[in-house]
């Protein structure tokens, strides 16, 4: 053991320069990874994973950073820090491929973490999910399978994912998709849903929501109406409806949900414990998938 008025011994000089070089690059990855959690406009349940993993790191360099500068203070001279940093600083220029792997192992990680955290997030809710029979839905009403969508009548990737849920039903007629109310881009996304939610109740629930998505432009409370009585709807009733508690109540408890499962963006698909935020070019083939994947295997949440 080393105390404040002994000299180091080169064997454990290296170690502390090791050390030294290890939290240089964690704290660099940490800054990294903070502004990729910063810029990046995911959905929800993967960032509370990454931001309690980053956390957590952050606390550990933190904590590990001040005893080794504690040490340094006695352990090394000017010249010796002068020294370190610039055998780090070399050793990284010549091996930047180490920046690479770090990271690569660390996103690995973060992700691990946040699929654990979305499966317990998944089964903590799961009645809300995918239990409620009545809940706005399409497809199949006793499906086997059941797919799960938070989105927003003025979200352009939720416009884009429809055709793919649309594709999905019409291969295969034993899914049931359930749709989350997820209004948050605008007022007019709120009035919209409150137009739907109220078709639901003449049972013209997914015309409506179809058409408010195919639309082109701003949905709003305008357009949603007109889109309605375009259709058939009642209007009076319609319009009376579509202020009522009981729409109100399941736009409450849909935001609700959607905290409790640290989603907040749309579009957010759910089938069994996996989750697809966004609308990836290839989100049909991963809906396709998973279904498949719980037809084998079961589902335990859902």
């Amino acid at each position: 053991m080393t105390t404040k008025n002994e000299t180091q011994s080169p064997a454990k000089t290296s170690r502390n320069l090791v050390i030294v070089a290890l939290l240089f690059v964690a704290a660099a990855f940490g800054t990294i990874i903070s502004y990729k959690m910063r810029s990046t406009n995911t959905t929800a349940i993967v960032d509370a994973g990454s931001n309690a993993i980053a956390a957590k790191a952050a606390t550990t360099v933190n904590a590990v950073t001040t005893q080794i500068a504690a040490n340094a203070t006695t352990s090394f001279s000017d010249k010796q820090k002068t020294d370190i940093e610039s055998i780090i600083r070399a050793y990284l220029l010549k091996n930047p491929q180490l920046m690479l792997e770090v990271q690569t192992a660390l996103d690995a990680q973060l992700q691990a973490d946040a699929q654990k955290k979305a499966k317990a997030a998944v089964a903590e809710n799961a009645s809300s999910l995918y239990k409620r029979t009545d809940a706005p839905m399409a497809g199949k009403k006793d499906g086997d399978v059941t797919v799960v969508e938070f989105f927003d009548y003025n979200c352009g990737y939720c416009k884009r994912g429809l055709g793919e849920l649309v594709k999905l039903m019409d291969s295969d007629k034993n899914v049931r998709v359930v749709f989350k109310e997820l209004p948050i881009l605008s007022k007019g996304s709120e009035e919209a849903a409150r137009v739907a939610l109220a078709a639901k109740m003449q049972n013209k629930y997914w015309d409506v929501h179809r058409a408010l998505l195919e639309h082109r432009g701003q949905a709003n409370k305008e357009t949603a109406l007109k889109i309605a009585e375009k259709l058939g709807l009642d209007m009076t009733k319609l319009k009376t409806d579509m202020d009522s508690d009981v729409v109100t109540k399941e736009i409450t408890l849909v935001r609700q949900l959607a905290d409790k499962m640290g989603v907040n963006g749309t579009p957010h698909f759910l089938v069994g414990d996996k989750s697809i935020p966004g609308a990836p070019d290839d989100l049909y083939e991963q809906l396709k998938a998973n279904i498949a994947d719980i037809r084998k295997n079961g589902c335990d949440v859902c």
